[in-house]
């Protein structure tokens, strides 16, 4: 059974399910991508389906389902006198909408997209080298843009000159008429749709293949228990279009819910987060999801006067994925905006990875995202203790939902192979229709991930996702990943848990600008923690830092920090999608590259 019909006949398991599918439109029975889109513009050629905001505010391009498929077609025809079906293409682009008609325009095509960080002209000496990774590894020669960042390519092949060899296509330039070329279908259920990289958080990006059949389940999945509600729905997405939220939440599932969606750049959102509000609260969305940072950055940015004018109660699933989860931002920002009609019931928490396409699990809109507290000295030793909340050494994690229809979560002992007993961490594995392919052009890698068999059953193939976990109540909790886990005299302690007591113990240091990692000396590993630090020019200024970290440390974790690292603002590893690169960050330390202010 193919993976689009997998979901029709989960579907069809209910008539009830499937009537209310089909009354709301969901394209249940479409076996590629490519063919939903179509059917929407066939039935509901004048419907808006994205809506840009320049500037975050003023609104800018608009297109309909009829005009997103016209575009697509013209590019797919355009695309077929530069490559093959099957051929890889990059997609580099500014914010707009652009970026989704090309993509698009891609799976009409049967080429594979593959979404890159566009490279940053300040810094091409920092953003080249993980781009020309991706190209080479796609062994792909097409690159498609816009005539803004054409100029750019001058520039980037002055710092490698294989960037000037690849066929530059600036799809603005593309005219409607040549969608009269496009002949189609090409692609199947099986087929890749686009490669999606990595974030490289620990490692060099790798490409997972994901096919129209990943994306077809994966996008059922996110609307199983959401298809008959909110028939007024409407989305506000500022998420980069690169990464898998940003491209499968924010832009395909609102043409698969036919939910109008309102698009910002990234940036108008960093530089005013006000933006995103504003934008929910003029337009009536129902959906928007962020990362906990953004969360945390409303709730810290956002002024009194700001809130004035927002009217939140129309938002009814503000979703919560990509990155750890905490208590107090959520609870942080329902009361920053509680006179706005923001309440705990919207967050819609979910965890999810490039190699399950997106979603693994999440929260179901009839329950509310639910907290776990557990004893903190039990959880260092891989064990579940329940505490109550507030309680000494306690500490609240959220959940981040269940696993729904075919996807199944388990949680497993990564040493020895076998299934964890309940109540206690391992990694987390997971099977099912949402799991991709594999990774391109990496046979070695794809057995070892996508491949996993629990050693004493046999039972597979699994996932191993590389996070570490625990399942309570059927809902996923995420402790940390295996890489960074930092074991100090037989304790596991999580990074982000350190790195959350840091950013609290001085003023000057930035949120969710820290990193903590292990080093080894003379046998034994010692703590680092790495941070950025306002207001800091020199170690005589650094020294209140330096004290209040190690202070808090080792009054929360017991644990005594051997170098406290102040960097320049803005210069910590982070990857494209905005997360911390740790190990990264180790090796910077170590081999002497970060921008460092002092140490002690």
């Amino acid at each position: 059974m193919t993976k689009s019909s997998a979901v029709a006949a989960w579907a069809a398991q209910s008539d009830d399910v499937e009537r209310r599918a089909l009354a709301a439109g969901i394209p249940i029975h479409a076996k590629t991508v490519d063919e939903f889109v179509r059917a929407r513009a066939e039935s509901d050629p004048s419907c808006m389906a994205y809506q840009y905001l320049d500037d975050g505010e003023t609104e800018g391009a608009r297109l309909t389902y009829e005009e997103l498929d016209i575009r697509a077609r013209a590019i797919a025809a355009h695309l077929r006198n530069h490559c093959s079906p099957g051929d890889r293409a990059l997609l580099i682009f500014p914010p707009g909408l652009d970026y989704i008609a090309t993509f698009l325009g891609c799976l009409y095509a049967g080429v594979v997209a593959v979404p890159v960080y566009p490279p940053d002209p300040s810094r091409l000496n920092r953003s080249l080298p993980r781009l020309k990774v991706i190209a080479n590894d796609a062994n792909t020669h097409v690159a498609l843009t816009t005539s803004m960042v054409l100029p750019l390519v001058e520039m980037m092949a002055q710092q490698d000159a294989d960037f000037a060899k690849f066929d530059w296509i600036a799809v603005d330039t593309v005219q409607d008429s040549e969608a009269a070329n496009w002949h189609g279908p090409v692609s199947t259920t099986d087929a890749v749709a686009f490669l999606q990289y990595t974030s490289g958080s620990t490692s060099d990006p790798k490409g997972v293949m994901v096919t129209h059949g990943n994306l077809l389940y994966n996008l059922w999945d996110m609307s199983y228990y959401w298809h008959s509600e909110q028939p007024e729905a409407s989305q506000v997405t500022w998420l980069p279009a690169y990464h898998d939220m940003g491209l499968i939440f924010g832009l395909l599932l609102p043409i698969y819910r036919k939910l109008p969606c309102y698009v910002m750049s990234p940036l108008d959102f960093l530089q005013h987060p006000a933006r995103w509000l504003q934008a929910i609260s003029k337009y009536r969305a129902t959906w928007s999801v962020g990362p906990n940072f953004a969360y945390d950055l409303c709730a810290r940015k956002v002024t009194p006067e700001q809130k004035a004018s927002l009217d939140l109660s129309c938002w009814v699933a503000a979703a919560n994925g990509s990155e750890p989860i905490r208590i107090e931002t959520l609870e942080r920002f329902v009361e920053a905006f509680r006179e706005c009609g923001v309440s705990w019931s919207i967050f819609k928490s979910g965890y999810g990875l490039a190699e399950a396409t997106l979603k693994v699990s999440g929260t179901r809109p009839d329950l509310e995202t639910d907290v776990l507290t557990v004893s903190s000295a039990e959880l260092i030793k891989h064990r579940v203790v329940v505490m109550e909340r507030g309680a000494p050494g306690s500490r609240t994690l959220v959940s981040s939902g269940a696993s729904h229809l075919q996807t199944r979560t388990i949680i497993v002992d990564s040493e020895t192979g076998i299934q964890c007993k309940p109540g206690t961490v391992g990694e987390i594995w997971v099977s099912g229709p949402t799991v991709a392919k594999g990774y391109y052009n990496n046979e070695r890698e794809t057995e070892r991930v996508f491949n996993a068999r629990l050693s004493d059953t046999s039972e597979g193939p699994f996932l191993r996702t590389g996070d570490l976990g625990f399942i309570h109540n059927g809902n996923v909790y995420v402790t940390g990943r295996i890489k960074d886990v930092i074991i100090v005299d037989g304790a596991n302690h999580y990074p982000q848990d350190i790195e959350e007591t840091v950013e609290k113990a001085h003023a000057a240091i930035r949120p969710g600008c820290v990193i903590s990692f292990p080093v080894d000396e003379n046998g034994a590993e010692n703590v680092v923690v790495v941070a950025e630090a306002g207001g800091i020019v020199d170690a005589e200024g650094a020294a209140p830092v330096f004290a209040a970290v190690r202070k808090a440390v080792a009054r929360d974790h017991d644990l005594r920090v051997h170098k406290v690292c102040v960097i320049t603002p803005r210069s910590i590893t982070k990857t494209s999608s905005g997360k911390l690169q740790r190990q990264a960050c180790k090796r910077g330390f170590l081999d002497g590259t970060l921008d460092v202010v002092a140490i002690g």
